[in-house]
């Protein structure tokens, strides 16, 4: 055989191959997918099929919005509580009243961070939902809105762990007053004993010191304040970009149901790895 009749042949199996390879995979009916509930088969379509059941969750999609945007609607629509009581927060730049964390705005976003006096750092499951907030505060300061971090640890002990994580977000104390206690996200000793602390709206019994959450507040032009909003638990899970992410994706989540987060690390903690980088754009 020479080299001309040798190179038909090379070609000839390797279209053979490649067939064989695309009738295997439309007849492919199912692939495998490893979850923490272990090896999965996920059924395999034609593109007409996939479009046909798209179109289906979409309708569910759609209807999910509306009623999220009524849900949103009937937020808005909440009475509200004016805050009677003046609270002075510790500040990188010093003291600093409720009304002086609004800088300027009309509205004031407050996230509940889990950071104890007692505690040598903060929660890293609050550090995880803080690691989105820096870029939002670029566009929310557009809206009127400002978003500042509140946690009862004292200022020498936030501004180390603040920096160790790399944050640029306005984060004060309130170790000094009742904010947090008045908010239910910090429980005394004696609460804590009694087994009724009364968290996400309900009494329970809690075994820890501090709680997570998110609240909202309006300051008129007479410089009133009033509360509008809190929400703790799942309800602060609308902070959570990362999680908006995993929610698009086949696996989701991904997390053990008795054991949510227990992936979650500080992000200086993780496994390094190689992270996609894209190439700079030069503005003209």
């Amino acid at each position: 055989m020479n080299n001309k009749e040798r190179n038909q042949t090379v070609v000839r199996e390797l279209s053979r191959a490649s067939m064989n390879g695309r009738r295997s995979a439309a007849r492919r009916t199912t692939a495998s997918i490893k979850t923490v509930h272990g090896i999965e088969q996920h059924p395999v379509v034609s593109p007409k099929e996939w479009l046909t059941a798209r179109k289906r969750l979409l309708a569910k999609e759609k209807k999910f919005s509306r009623v999220r945007d009524q849900l949103n609607a009937e937020r808005r629509e909440l009475p509200w509580v004016k805050v009677g009581k003046e609270y002075v927060f510790d500040g990188p730049e010093g003291p600093q009243s409720l009304g002086d964390l609004f800088a300027g705005k009309s509205q004031l976003i407050v996230y509940h961070f889990m950071f104890g006096p007692g505690w040598n750092q903060g929660c890293a499951h609050c550090s995880f939902w803080a690691d989105h907030y820096d870029s939002v505060n670029h566009h929310l300061a557009q809206r009127d809105t400002t978003l500042v971090v509140i946690s009862r640890a004292p200022l020498k002990k936030i501004l180390p762990f603040q920096k160790r994580m790399g944050w640029r977000f306005h984060w004060v104390s309130s170790h000094q007053n009742d904010f947090n206690l008045d908010w239910n996200v910090s429980f005394t000793p004696k609460q804590l004993k009694s087994g009724h602390v009364f968290y996400n709206y309900a009494k329970s019994d809690m075994g820890i010191d501090e709680r997570e959450g998110v609240s909202a507040f309006y300051m008129d032009r007479d410089s009133d304040i009033f509360h509008t909003y809190s929400a703790f638990a799942r309800g602060i899970d609308l902070l959570n970009t990362t999680y908006n992410f995993l929610d698009l994706t086949a696996k989701g989540r991904d997390e053990h149901p008795d054991h949510p987060q227990d992936w979650v690390r500080y992000h200086d903690k993780y496994k390094k790895t190689a992270l996609p980088r894209g190439k700079a754009i030069a503005r003209a």
